[in-house]
């Protein structure tokens, strides 16, 4: 008779079978116990292992130098993209040696007067990358235009409309973004408006 009360209640409370009330009822509790054995607590779990501590400098170098010996690479072939460093004023000629080309150096870029340490995008805009043009140079007008041609890698701003004016000020704004300011243009190389930049 209780057995008879229960799946009447049941069915009218839920509106389903007493079958399908159970199985509906079973596979919560599963999902349950699933989801809460990813969540395990910190004295539960066991205890990490304790990291290991990094080697001296100078130790570190020497293993990095027998990994590349015993892969067969020259010693000191690969470099990485050194911290930031700020480099103050800069003449357009100074900028020029910051193309990506010499691994030891930082790739530099300078937009509207502003000098931008890209290295992070050595893939981008090293000597292999798609935008290796605008490496070591003044790539404003180039990205206000969107160009590729040598000839607008200049400061030069003249003749550039509002819509030209956006698109570098979206690119300055992402640049601003990703990479740090180290520097910027020496005065007579700074973009005015009306001064070409190049070199």
């Amino acid at each position: 008779m209780a057995a008879q009360g229960i799946v009447e209640s049941v069915q009218a409370y839920t509106g389903l079978s007493p079958a399908a009330a159970v199985t509906i009822l079973a596979l919560m509790l599963a999902t349950y116990l699933l989801v809460s054995s990813l969540f395990v607590a910190p004295d539960a779990a066991p205890p990490a292992p304790a990291a290991p501590r990094d080697p001296p400098p100078k130790q570190r170098k020497e293993e990095q130098q027998k990994q590349q010996e015993e892969a067969g690479e020259e010693p000191g072939a690969f470099v990485p993209y050194p911290d930031p460093v700020q480099v103050g004023e800069i003449t357009l000629e100074q900028l020029a040696a910051y193309d990506g080309k010499d691994p030891a150096k930082p790739i530099l870029i300078a937009i509207r007067g502003q000098v931008y340490d890209v290295s992070r995008g050595r893939l981008f805009y090293g000597p292999q990358g798609p935008y290796s043009l605008f490496a070591g140079r003044d790539a404003t007008r180039a990205l206000a235009l969107m160009s590729f041609d040598p000839i607008d890698l200049t400061g030069d701003l003249e003749g550039l409309g509002p819509d030209e004016l956006e698109v570098l000020q979206d690119w300055e704004d992402k640049f601003k973004e990703r990479y740090p300011t180290v520097g910027h243009l020496a005065s007579e190389n700074a973009t005015d408006g009306n001064h070409s930049g190049a070199a």
